[in-house]
């Protein structure tokens, strides 16, 4: 096989966060090096873009492999029909918001995928199919460098912190039936700390989900509540963030240990479809600056998908 890594470039789309390769196909079987230079890219510029792939599913699955072990499509929403490692991101997939119904600050909607399990996803693989001609687009941020960001007393203090991440129908959403029963069957709360360790970088992350962090243990409900509301305010600055704008054949993929994103609301402003598929890869168990682990308060650890007849997560 020709060395891919030689054609391969990696163009940074902002300051912090967010790069775009070129010079690689994703449809193809990819050497040490290939898959080396795009972690490295990864770790560095925490999510990363690939155009113009136009991967099918078999594809989508194929390439993730490479990268790492699939889980089950969703660990509370399963998968799509015959491939157990994808989850379908349609615009409709899970609920709706009702406008109004519940308080819209800076950070809400920002998350970073199944918090609530003891081992959270290390990656997310995107494929974007549908693709609305404008409207659509996708944040992230990057979390490590939300950290750095802190003065160094408020660093000293959310270093010893640990927060409890649970997986939960939010407030003021339309839910189907079957929304809400995925939901009980399959229970996800986890301890995890506020500042975790990147394990292959050794960076220290603001490891706080807007939408899955529901407490701050030790502290009052206020004292929560205040810590959280600065800290999710902080991690969402923009300068610490990219937007990417989709076209069909798409892939972003994203070290969710640090970061967090957004998917967009105002699609729903529109009648446009939007259609993309998405893996998660197994991550670890999370470690605290002082070296203490996550601990499950409920749910299994997320699993690799071998065969449709192990996917004993969903």
């Amino acid at each position: 096989m020709a060395d891919l890594t030689r054609t391969i470039e990696v163009k940074p789309l902002a300051l912090h966060i967010g790069a775009e390769i070129s010079g690689v196909d994703l449809g193809r079987p990819l050497d040490v090096a290939t898959r080396k230079a795009i972690n490295d890219a990864l770790l560095r510029w925490k999510v990363v873009f690939f155009r113009g792939q136009h991967l099918d599913h078999r594809g989508h699955v194929a390439f993730a492999r490479q990268m790492g072990e699939p889980t089950i499509g969703h660990a509370v929403f399963g998968h799509i029909e015959d491939f157990p490692e994808i989850y379908s991101v349609a615009k409709f997939r899970t609920a709706q918001t009702h406008r109004g119904a519940r308080p819209q600050r800076p950070w809400t909607g920002w998350h970073t995928d199944i918090t609530a399990a003891l081992n959270p996803p290390k990656a997310s693989i995107l494929r974007g199919v549908t693709i609305p001609p404008y409207g659509g687009d996708t944040f992230w941020t990057n979390l490590a460098v939300a950290y750095q960001g802190l003065s160094e007393t408020m660093r000293g203090i959310v270093d010893g912190l640990r927060g409890v991440h649970r997986f939960q129908a939010p407030t003021g959403i339309a839910k189907s039936q079957a929304y809400d029963e995925s939901v009980r069957r399959r229970e996800l709360e986890t301890e995890h700390p506020i500042v975790r360790v990147h394990p292959e970088t050794g960076e220290r992350v603001l490891f706080v989900s807007p939408s899955f962090l529901k407490m701050i243990v030790g502290l009052t409900a206020r004292e929560s509540e205040m810590m959280l509301d600065l800290l999710w305010e902080h991690v969402v600055r923009p300068e610490y963030t990219v937007r990417f704008k989709w076209e069909a054949g798409d892939i972003a993929m994203w070290d969710n240990r640090a970061t967090s994103h957004l998917a967009p609301t105002d699609i729903f402003d529109s009648d446009f479809d939007r259609q993309l598929y998405r893996i998660t890869l197994v991550g670890d168990v999370p470690v605290g600056v002082d070296g203490r682990r996550s601990v499950a308060i409920k749910g299994e650890p997320i699993l690799a998908v071998e065969t449709e007849l192990t996917v004993a997560a969903g």
